[in-house]
């Protein structure tokens, strides 16, 4: 009995710091001032927000979806490749894996729909997608 306390004490705790650095990147997001840092505090809130708008965009095909859902439920996992509660690295692993991710939805998906979904600074998405593709003709 003691050792299911203590796994269920230390899955607490792990929930309680995700949840605590999360908060922190929304503060952060919102208060500092524009910038590089406030670009990357607001990164995954930003993300996870996309995620939300391209599933269920019809638009956006099968496989991209797959790849969003993805990137939106390992951002909401609490396990991680680096812990979460390590200062400024912390988050690194969720943001490699959902700019990989949105990187591959935006070969498939046209670009207007993915900056039409991210509700933070454009430049910071165009600069993650990549020059546009050769076939596709600017807006």
């Amino acid at each position: 009995m003691h050792s299911w306390h203590s796994w269920l004490t230390g899955l607490l705790i792990a929930v309680g710091m995700v949840i605590l650095s999360w908060g922190l990147l929304i503060v952060l997001a919102r208060r500092l001032p524009p910038g590089i840092l406030r670009d990357l505090a607001a990164f995954i809130p930003d993300c996870v927000t996309t995620v939300r708008r391209l599933r269920k965009d019809p638009r956006v095909p099968r496989r991209a979806k797959i790849a969003i859902v993805f990137a939106g439920i390992w951002v909401a996992s609490p396990i991680d490749l680096i812990p979460e509660f390590i200062p400024v690295i912390g988050p690194l692993d969720d943001i490699v894996v959902v700019a990989l991710c949105l990187r591959y939805a935006g070969r498939q998906v046209p670009r207007e729909v993915l900056l039409a979904a991210w509700p933070g600074e454009p430049r910071l998405l165009e600069r993650l997608l990549g020059p546009r593709r050769q076939d596709a003709p600017p807006p």
